[in-house]
């Protein structure tokens, strides 16, 4: 059995193996202590937000996984990099100055993902460029839009990149590692490095409770157990579990389903978003109601003709939620506030169908 950490380029390609999540799920906090996040109360300098009449006191220091980042006043000219970082200030109202082009999940060539280009269409102003970083970091093209912050709370930043972006403006990283910050997280630190912490905590309530209203609707999902894989039909031979951890599997408690047992006791490294198992395993997946993977129209199919795989009781009764391959549900797997709303009817009634199952 093999764990396995993010590396950017193998997030950022958004594979059909290794890609899909609603939601992440951590505790919230706004003490300064649990955020990592402190305030120099001393200064007598105060912005006022434009979607809010809050004040924010600067400078603001906000601690990550790679360092301290300092910000010294309101930023007006705001960039994000990776994956989903820029729809923070787009739900907040503000136009970023540029952001990662998604390569996975757009139908278009726009290189934008459906929700994010309705909320840059309503707002006013200049669009942003986009970066073309699927390969590495365009720091020419980030240095170009002339930024006050750049956003990557949700990120895969070494620190040689990190110290590189530094010189170009105050970068925001992750908390604790590459690549598993929660949509709460996102929020809670982009927010804070756009001097709009309190928007910010709004904007996490507003979502908290759109999810518990559509969630509301469906009362059967809870005391279920779920996972979520990532399987080849062209090669059964192993498949993927995702961690209760990685935002694809936390977003299942988000809706009132709990991880089985038996694949709890299989994420020993705490590191690890994922692990890849022998088809020889695959009772490891027998306690599971559900199941959820990324696939097509054969996939489940393929699954219940395999020898082994086809005993596992929630794949034998189809018990099984397919994600559509390079499809914007599919890209929501790295959720942010606003992939949840777009996407979360679409998902809550696979899953429902999904359930509906169990009482065949």
């Amino acid at each position: 059995m093999t764990f396995k950490g993010k590396s950017p380029l193998f997030t950022l390609s958004m594979s059909a193996l290794l890609m899909f999540a609603l939601a992440g799920c951590s505790d919230d906090s706004s003490s300064e202590e649990e955020t990592g996040t402190t305030e120099d109360t001393n200064t007598e300098s105060t912005e006022t937000t434009d979607t809010d009449a809050s004040s924010t006191e600067y400078p603001i220091v906000i601690e990550h996984a790679l360092g301290e980042t300092t910000i010294e006043e309101k930023p007006e000219r705001v960039a994000a990099i990776a994956w989903s970082n820029h729809d923070v200030p787009l739900a907040l109202g503000v136009m970023p100055v540029g952001l990662s082009a998604a390569n996975y999940g757009v139908q278009d060539d726009s290189g934008i993902l459906p929700w994010t280009a309705e909320a840059i269409e309503e707002l006013d102003g200049e669009e942003p460029v986009l970066f073309q970083d699927t390969d590495g970091i365009d720091f020419e093209a980030v240095a170009d839009v002339n930024p006050d912050v750049i956003l990557a709370a949700y990120s895969g930043l070494t620190q040689e990149e990190y110290d590189t972006l530094s010189q170009i403006a105050p970068v925001v990283a992750y908390q604790e590692a590459p690549w598993v910050s929660s949509w709460r997280d996102q929020v809670t630190y982009n927010s804070m490095a756009m001097g709009m912490a309190e928007e910010g905590e709004q904007l996490i309530a507003d979502t908290e409770q759109l999810i518990a209203d559509k969630v509301a609707e469906y009362p059967e999902f809870e005391g279920k157990t779920a996972a979520f894989l990532s399987v080849n039909a062209a090669d059964l031979s192993s498949f993927f579990v995702y961690s209760p951890e990685d935002p694809r599997g936390a977003f299942l408690g988000e809706i009132g389903m709990e991880y089985p047992d038996s694949l709890l006791d299989e994420f020993t490294d705490p590191n690890a978003f994922y692990i890849e198992a022998s088809t020889e395993n695959a009772d490891m997946l027998n306690d599971a109601d559900v199941l959820v993977s990324y696939g097509d129209e054969n996939t489940l199919e393929a699954l219940q003709n395999d020898p082994i795989l086809g005993q596992v009781p929630a794949i034998e009764r189809g018990s099984v939620v397919i994600i559509g391959d390079n499809t914007p549900l599919a890209a929501s797997g790295t959720p942010s506030t606003l992939s949840i709303e777009y996407t979360i009817d679409e998902y809550l009634t696979l899953m429902s169908e999904a359930v509906s199952k169990l009482e065949q």
